[in-house]
């Protein structure tokens, strides 16, 4: 695929069942046109029919069907706007929102009598995000700053802002729609209540305090949700699952802490009796998060100590959510060699695989009790709706866009052996044709990350434009186990720099068509740092690309979001390891030409660290080039701007045209 077929891929939400035999789901795909994204909800039929658009908003997204079979709530958004709820019929009609948060919503989910939902949205501090009529952003009071964690990538400053959960009545699709007070009946009214149109039902904000609560779910009248509540919360990240009451009362939370094993919790599920959730283990601490894998725990309604169920020595979970009404097992998402596998999960932790399409690989799934629906990809496929089990079965054409124009080059896979003997997974694209074909090693972010064989726009992009590309999961990496991800902890750019050298050179050794003379690497993030620091041990390569680059540790802390917590626990409290672990100091020994590219408003790896490291490059005479992204985030390639995301690619194709 090309550049300019970005617009052609789909995201999707996960499915939501209906009892009469069919699925909803949200498709968003980026539109160069609108330079956003923008999306419908989709009716797709179970039994092999023809899938159909049901809503025409411009970004519609997250669709999930009323327990009464009813209605679809679903979250849209105008252009410009922020996401607000709407519900449309489940038999088709006109949608009707029914929110008109400031900062919009960001999950909702059913209660049990189909008329009421419960939903999370930032509560703006008064005097900031436009609550003062002519007081802007660079007007604001000064921030008093007293917490660890007081910023956030994509978010910005977060505790002006916490996240709530809030109670509202769902607004009648069929009813007489709201309307905007104006005139005489806006006369004494404040600018609030102005922008309130009359008929919206009002939201009952149900938490309260100085936490974010995520993760929300409800089961008839029971709402869970995860938030850090506990006392001392701003120096380690534990997140516990909380039950939050309808009338407001405060949050109980569903076990007690164990200051020895502090929990990171996530996906919580209602079955039966029980709350299943997915967690970390960050160790008396809170904050050793390195290769802590996610498992299942479950613990009674009622409260008590939690059960873990697998062994987070060897096994990494993605999600959890609940199989209809079934009371003794979940379904859940095991992370394994980069693909998510989906199984059912019993109480006793044992699990049974559901079966997959050929090649495919589980974004999200549901269930019904008796079916069980997907978001798959595979490496032919980006974004499909498929049925597990016993006759699984791709039911949607979403990528027959991008088929029309474009063949997906289909990974192969090798396993390499590094010089200490350890087994290193990966895969190379090969362009059509005999080659020899320039060569990319790209490098994953993370670290505790992992590369698969299915669709990844990136690979497929410099595999069109005729450049072979090379990509591994080495130690470090997520999906093979605590051991290999925890292989590097305190040790960044040892034995993770050998395996994916050593992939490289088996690569090149095995693989026909390769060109050894004309190969070159690049990374984001993480792999934007193990780029930097190749290129400061090796110049075999013959031009690098730098991007959104982990460059300088020492410098990210109180600058990075993470900087705080995520720098001691990867490379230890010592200054001098800290810096011998770093590649910016290498900059002078660079000889090796590089592109560094950056997003201004990047908060998980500041542009300053971009910043610092184009111009130590350009202090010791490399040929350096810069290429800065404007309202950008570290999430550029993956949820950028379409235009800007073309435009990246367009950059990165133009520099590897000129070095290789």
């Amino acid at each position: 695929m090309r550049s300019d077929q970005l617009d052609r891929l789909h995201t999707l939400s996960r499915p939501s069942l209906h009892p009469d035999g069919w699925a909803v789901v949200a498709a968003t795909r980026p539109d160069f046109a609108a330079d956003a994204y923008v999306g419908q909800l989709w009716r797709v039929p179970l039994d092999g029919g023809v899938p159909r658009r049901i809503t025409r908003g411009f970004h519609d997204s997250d669709p999930q069907i009323s327990p009464d079979g009813r209605l679809i709530a679903f979250l849209r958004q105008a252009p410009g706007g922020t996401s607000q709820l709407a519900v449309v019929a489940a038999d088709g009609g006109e949608p009707a929102t029914f929110t008109d948060r400031k900062l919009g919503v960001e999950e909702f989910a059913w209660l049990g009598d189909s008329r009421r939902l419960v939903f999370t949205s930032p509560v703006p501090a008064s005097g900031r995000h436009g609550t003062l009529e002519g007081v802007d952003a660079a007007a604001e009071d000064p921030r008093h700053i007293t917490d660890f964690q007081f910023q956030l990538n994509g978010v910005g400053f977060t505790a002006d802002k916490r996240v709530h959960v809030f109670l509202v009545d769902v607004l009648d699709p069929a009813g007489e729609p709201p309307v905007q007070p104006v005139g005489r009946a806006a006369q004494g009214l404040s600018v609030e209540q102005r922008a309130q149109p009359a008929g919206l039902p009002e939201p009952v904000q149900l938490t309260g305090g100085d936490a974010d609560h995520h993760h929300l779910r409800a089961a008839g009248e029971v709402v869970l949700v995860v938030a850090p509540r506990h006392q001392g919360h701003d120096s380690d990240l534990g997140e516990d699952v909380y039950r939050v009451w309808l009338d407001g009362a405060e949050p109980t939370p569903l076990y007690p802490r164990d200051p020895a094993h502090v929990l990171a919790a996530s996906h919580p599920v209602l079955s039966g009796d029980a709350v299943w959730f997915l967690a970390q283990d960050l160790g008396p601490s809170g904050v050793a998060f390195t290769a802590a894998n996610e498992v299942p725990y479950r613990v009674p309604l009622a409260g008590g100590p939690p059960q873990r169920l697998a062994d987070p020595a060897t096994t990494q979970f993605l999600g959890l959510c609940p199989d209809g009404g079934a009371t003794d097992h979940v379904l859940g998402l095991v992370y394994e060699r980069g693909l998510g596998r989906p199984v059912r999960v019993q109480a006793d932790g044992s699990t049974t695989g559901l079966g997959l399409p050929p090649g495919a690989t589980v974004q999200s799934l549901a269930g019904d009790g008796q079916r069980v629906v997907a978001a798959i990809s595979t490496p032919r496929l980006p974004a499909e709706v498929a049925t597990l089990g016993d006759d699984p079965t791709v039911l949607t054409g979403f990528s027959a866009a991008l088929l029309e124009v474009a063949e997906p080059i289909v990974p192969q896979e090798l396993v390499a052996t590094s010089p200490d003997g350890a087994q290193v997974q990966g895969w190379v694209l090969v362009p059509p044709g005999p080659g020899p074909h320039p060569v990319l090693l790209t490098i994953h972010g993370g670290p505790y990350s992992a590369y698969s064989d299915a669709f990844f726009d990136e690979a497929q992009v410099y595999a069109a434009a005729g450049y072979a590309v090379v990509m591994s999961n080495p130690r470090g990496s997520a999906s093979y186990g605590a051991a290999w991800g925890q292989a590097i902890h305190h040790a960044y750019g040892t034995v993770d720099a050998t395996d994916v050298l050593a992939f490289l050179d088996h690569a090149l050794a095995t693989v026909p068509g390769l060109d050894a003379e004309r190969t070159g690497v690049q990374g984001g993030s993480y792999g934007g740092y193990l780029t930097a620091w190749l290129i400061g041990q090796t110049d075999r390569f013959r031009a690098a690309i730098v991007e959104r680059g982990y460059l300088d540790p020492r410098s990210a802390v109180g600058a990075s979001d993470i900087g705080w917590f995520f720098v001691a626990e990867q490379h230890g409290r010592d200054p001098a390891q800290v810096d011998a672990q770093s590649p910016t100091p290498l900059a002078s020994r660079v000889t090796t030409p590089t592109l560094v590219i950056h997003s201004e408003r990047d908060l998980r790896c500041p542009v300053s660290q971009g910043l610092r490291y184009y111009t130590e490059l350009k202090l010791a005479g490399v040929e350096a080039e810069l290429l800065l992204f404007p309202g950008e985030t570290h999430e550029l390639s993956r949820s950028g701007r379409p235009w800007h995301r073309r435009q990246r690619f367009e950059a990165i194709l133009d520099w590897w045209r000129r070095r290789l």
